[in-house]
Formats: structure tokens, sequence, C-alpha cells
């Protein structure tokens, strides 16, 4: 069995849409969480998502949209998360609310968290990987640093599958992975998008023109 694994998507349409395109033949897909925030299309990127019934859990984003809190959000994601509650449908916001923290999926073998398996508001970067984290799962899959990685020890595999709408790793292009649950391995991916695109829909929606043109940087 494959499985698409996504994350961090945050409203970006233009970049989930290249992800969707490229995505190699799978039997499912899997979402860690942070649908929505800092970039204009978060009613999109959730009807994507929920089109495709794609099993997600909680991002620390999506929990503040959903809970009409912003936590210690800097300009950018405080705007990000405003902007979000405006586009969201009820319908919508009810769905992000009733997100679990975690979620085993495809008889077990796979466990979605968005930030550490502790602790959903966790980083846990890849200098911070290790069989520790594995419980009774084959697949440990987490977000939360926009940074792609995997490891593949005895016990399992752990994954993050980098972000698809705000990479963080010097590398702009739109970032996903897919897991073989059969032979037991991670091909990590990236894809090209329409940045220029992605900028000029920030600047359209009033939002800080930064969120846009960090996306140039892959920071």
């Amino acid at each position: 069995m494959r499985v698409g694994l996504i994350s961090d998507i945050h409203g970006n349409e233009v970049a989930l849409d290249a992800v969707l395109a490229d995505m190699p033949d799978v039997d499912a897909l899997a979402c860690a969480g942070d649908v929505v925030g800092y970039n204009p299309w978060p009613a999109e990127c959730v009807a994507a998502v929920r089109e495709r019934d794609v099993p997600t859990v909680m991002g620390n984003h999506d929990r503040a949209v959903a809970s009409d809190t912003a936590f210690r959000f800097n300009r950018m994601a405080s705007a990000g998360v405003e902007y979000a509650r405006e586009q969201l449908s009820d319908d919508q916001l009810e769905w992000l609310r009733a997100l679990p923290d975690e979620r085993h999926e495809f008889d077990g073998r796979v466990k979605l968290v968005h930030g550490h398996p502790d602790d959903p508001d966790r980083y846990t970067y890849p200098s911070e990987f290790g069989p520790r984290l594995l419980g009774d799962e084959d697949v440990l899959v987490m977000g939360h640093t926009h940074v792609q990685a995997h490891e593949t020890y005895d016990e399992g595999i752990v994954v993050n599958p980098g972000s698809v709408g705000q990479p963080r790793d010097a590398d702009p292009r739109a970032a996903y992975a897919v897991v073989d649950l059969d032979a037991m391995t991670v091909d990590e991916r990236r894809v090209p998008y329409d940045v220029d695109a992605v900028c000029r829909a920030v600047r359209e929606a009033g939002l800080p023109e930064r969120i846009g043109t960090r996306l140039r940087e892959g920071r």
C-alpha cells in the first residue's frame, strides 16, 4: 500500500494543486495538519482535503482558527489566522474543530501527529528523530517544522513530508512524501509552483507581503 503524505498546506492552493498534480499513483492520502493559516486560500484548501476524505490531524494554526485564539503568533501568522476565520464557512470551522490531535490509520500502521507524539505544539526537527518516538505503529508522520526528512529504524519509520504551502528548509518547492507500507520505504518529493501568483494573491488579500515573498527563499 502506498500513501501520499502531506502537511502544512497553510492555505496555499497553488502549491497544493501542484502537489496533487505531481502525486504518483497512491492508494490513499494522509495529512499531518495545518491546512489553514498564512496564505489566502484557506477555504479552498479545506475543501480540497475534505473532498478527498483525507485523514487529517489538527495543527496549531488549525486550532487557532477554530478556537478563536492566536497563541503567541507573530504578525504574519496572526494575520493569516484572522483572514482564515473570515473566509471559512461555519461548516468548515466545525470540521477544523473536530480534528483530533492524533490518529491511527491504515490498520494502525500509520500514526499521524502534528508536532510530537507527546505534544502537538512541539517542534521536532530531524536531529531529534529516533526510534523512541515510535509506538506500536510502523510509520510516524509529523509536520509543524516545515522541514522535509525521514529516518528508517528497525522499529519503523519517522517521517516529516515537509510543507506543501510554506517550506522552511531553503528549498522553495512544495514538499510531500510517499510511503510504501509494503516495502517500508519513503520517497521524499518536491515540485515547483507559481510562487509569484501566490505573492500577488497575498497582496490582493491585504495580508502581510512577507507571507508571499518569503516563499521564494524557502523560509
